[in-house]
């Protein structure tokens, strides 16, 4: 969740010299890149069954296709603080979907623990004359985002027991890639040429790819595999905690003590959503 609060911020700085679609194609063929670099390394390429190809190509148009492109132009249009608070509405939708698609428990504390962060991310989209200031074309897209980002969890959840968690994001973000291919032929080639970019734009780009593409995603494959979906999308929550503290640091974002309160009360509703599982851990420590 650090990794892709960060995403927020250095599209920021890379959106100043590239177009979205570029952004995305960039970022997912440098990711899958390294990643074929080291399952060749490491001997963990694992081969893809028939009967699960089809999972695959969903995943990839769910995330990174949909996603991408809702996350990307919404971008464009809001900041990165509510950019990343909306995209933390995901636990919200989660639950229904992990209900009737794989029959996923629903406790009390999960519950409790949505609608406390929930608070706080209201709070963080409020301002200090208790307006909103966001474009409402912006949030419909960042909104495209949050339900592929649901899709992509339950399809992730039909294979991430058959897979390691490379192999899925390998070939996630080069089917990704194939899918923005066309998109970035047309629409972006030619001013792509053009662009000599600077160290910032290309640190940026390569943390993108490296962090926000490939090691958060690994991660949190690992945390669905282990805690299932809900309480892993639970944390998403944190994203703008993360997002808010780096866009004050690096963007020069206003920072209020509205925000302040929202970001507390977001990393109180998680901990509230995981009570339980921290509680029998501390047992058993004892």
């Amino acid at each position: 969740m650090l990794f892709w609060g960060l995403s927020f911020v250095w599209f920021k700085i890379v959106v100043k010299c590239y177009d979205p679609i570029t952004i995305i194609f960039l970022r997912l063929i440098i990711s899958g890149s390294l990643m074929i670099v080291f399952m060749f390394l490491t001997r963990s390429w694992q081969t893809i069954k028939r009967e699960h190809l089809k999972y695959f190509l969903l995943l990839s148009f769910s995330q990174p296709f949909c996603y991408f492109l809702g996350e990307s132009f919404g971008l464009t249009m809001v900041s990165s603080t509510i950019a990343s608070v909306i995209i933390a509405t995901i636990p919200l939708f989660s639950p229904i979907a992990a209900y009737f698609m794989v029959k996923e428990k629903v406790t009390i504390h999960i519950l409790a623990g949505i609608v406390v962060s929930f608070a706080g991310i209201l709070l963080m989209l409020i301002n200090p004359d208790f307006s909103l200031s966001a474009s409402p074309k912006g949030v419909l897209l960042l909104f495209v985002a949050v339900f592929s980002a649901v899709a992509y969890s339950v399809i992730i959840r039909k294979i991430s027991h058959e897979y390691n968690p490379v192999t899925i994001i390998t070939h996630q973000n080069l089917i990704g890639a194939i899918y923005f291919l066309p998109l970035f032929l047309i629409f972006d080639f030619k001013h792509f040429i053009t662009i000599k970019p600077d160290g910032e734009t290309i640190l940026a780009m390569l943390q993108l790819a490296v962090f926000a593409s490939t090691l958060a995603y690994v991660f949190y494959i690992i945390a669905i595999k282990g805690m299932g979906m809900i309480k892993a999308n639970v944390f998403t929550n944190l994203i703008p905690v993360f997002t808010g503290l780096f866009s004050f640091l690096i963007l020069n974002e206003k920072f209020t003590a509205i925000k302040i309160a929202g970001m507390i009360l977001v990393m109180f509703g998680v901990l509230v959503s995981q009570s339980h599982r921290i509680g029998r851990f501390l047992l058993k420590k004892n």
